[in-house]
C-alpha cells in the first residue's frame, strides 16, 4: 500500500508485523519491520514490507566502508581488519587491536575523532565503571572503524584532522565504493547523515544493503573474509553476530543501530532487515528468520544455537516469554 502515514515519509506498506513478544502465553507487543532476501544474482527471493525502503544502515555499513579502505590501500591482517568492521564490545582484545592499528601507522588515540563512549559490552562496561575508567574514544564501539579510516588517510597522504567531513577524500572514496556495490551510480547515496560515532552514514534502499554485502561475498573481499575469520573481534562475548558467524561456516553478519541487520553467505545470497521502532531486541529475534530464509538449518542442526541467542521476556527476574520472529508472507 502507498497510503502515506501523516507526518512521516513512510507509507502503510513500508512495514509489516515482523516480531511478536509473548509474556506468560499472552502476546504483549508487536514490532513492525521490513526485510528482504536476495539470491546470489541479487534478485529478490522474498520480502516483507517494502524492500526498496530507504534506510540508514548505520553500523551495517562498516563492511562496505572497510572494503573501500582496503581498495584505497589499507593493508591489515584479518584480525585487525575485522575490528575495522566491528561494533566491538570494548573488551581488551578489541582495544588492543585498535591500538595496534594506530601504532602501525604512527597514530595515537588522540587522533581518533569518534564520539567518546563506554564499552558496548555489558561486562566490559561494568568493569570499566568499577575501575573508574571514564568514557573514551578508544572504548567506543566504532573505534576500530575510525582507526582504519585514519590509517587509510596516512597511506594516501590525506589530512587526518578532517577525515569525517563528507567532502574529505576518504569519505568521497567510501561513498563512491558503496554506490558501485549497490550498482546504482549516483542514485543511492543522495542523502548523507551523521552516525552516532560522528562518521557519515548513507541512506540506501534496504535491498541494496543486502545486494552490496552479497557482492562483497561473491568477490572474496578481504573485509568480509576478515569478519568470517575473526568473529569475536567483530562483536564480542555473547554477541549474536559473533555466535552466528562462529557457527555457520563463511557467514558474515553485521548489525546496525536502530534495528538494522544484514547477513550474507559465501555464494552471495544475502538478507537485510530494518525494525520500524529501532528495537535491537526485535532485530536479534528477526535474525533467526533471516537465516532461516537463507537456508540455514536453525530449526534442526542449529536449534541449540537458535535457543542460545533467543530473546527472553523477563518477569521478576525469570524468563516468562520471548520475542519471536513472524514468518514472512
Amino acid at each position: 500500500m502507498t497510503v502515506p502515514i501523516a507526518g512521516t515519509r513512510f507509507t502503510a506498506g513500508s512495514f509489516e508485523p515482523i516480531v511478536v513478544a509473548n509474556r506468560n502465553d499472552v502476546d504483549e507487543s508487536l514490532h513492525y519491520g521490513a526485510g528482504v532476501v536476495v539470491g546470489s544474482d541479487g534478485s529478490i527471493v522474498s520480502a516483507i514490507g517494502d524492500p526498496e525502503l530507504l534506510v540508514f544502515p548505520r553500523s551495517a555499513l562498516k563492511p562496505f566502508q572497510a572494503a573501500a579502505m582496503v581498495d584505497a590501500g589499507l593493508e591489515l591482517p584479518h584480525r585487525l581488519l575485522a575490528v575495522v568492521t566491528a561494533s566491538h564490545s570494548g573488551e581488551q582484545p578489541h582495544l588492543d587491536a585498535v591500538l595496534e592499528i594506530l601504532q602501525r601507522y604512527d597514530l595515537t588515540v588522540d587522533d581518533l575523532a569518534n564520539t567518546p563512549g563506554r564499552p558496548y559490552g555489558g561486562a566490559a562496561r561494568n568493569a570499566a565503571r568499577a575501575a573508574g575508567v571514564e568514557p573514551s574514544r578508544l572504548q567506543q564501539n566504532c573505534s576500530g572503524k575510525h582507526a582504519g579510516m585514519l590509517a587509510t588517510c596516512r597511506i594516501n597522504g590525506w589530512t587526518t584532522d578532517s577525515y569525517l567531513d563528507p567532502d574529505h577524500p576518504l569519505q568521497e572514496t567510501i561513498a563512491d565504493s558503496i554506490d558501485r556495490l549497490a550498482a546504482r551510480p549516483g542514485g543511492s547515496l543522495a542523502d548523507v547523515g551523521v552516525d552516532g560515532c560522528g562518521a557519515p552514514t548513507h541512506v540506501m534502499p534496504l535491498v541494496d544493503v543486502a545486494r552490496a554485502l552479497g557482492v562483497l561475498m561473491r568477490n572474496g573481499s578481504k573485509a568480509v573474509e576478515s569478519m568470517a575469520a575473526a568473529p569475536f573481534l567483530v562483536g564480542g562475548t555473547d554477541r549474536d553476530v559473533t555466535i552466528w558467524m562462529e557457527t555457520v561456516p563463511g557467514l558474515v553478519a553485521k548489525e546496525g543501530a536502530d534495528g538494522v541487520m544484514v547477513l550474507a553467505l559465501p555464494d552471495g545470497r544475502a538478507a537485510a532487515a530494518k525494525i520500524a521502532d529501532g528495537s535491537d531486541l526485535a532485530r536479534r529475534a528477526v535474525t533467526v528468520e533471516m537465516l532461516r530464509r537463507l537456508g540455514v538449518d536453525v530449526d534442526g542442526a542449529l536449534v541449540a544455537v537458535r535457543d542460545r541467542v533467543a530473546v527472553p521476556v523477563f518477569g521478576h527476574g525469570a524468563s516468562v516469554g520471548a520475542l519471536t520472529a513472524l514468518p514472512w508472507g
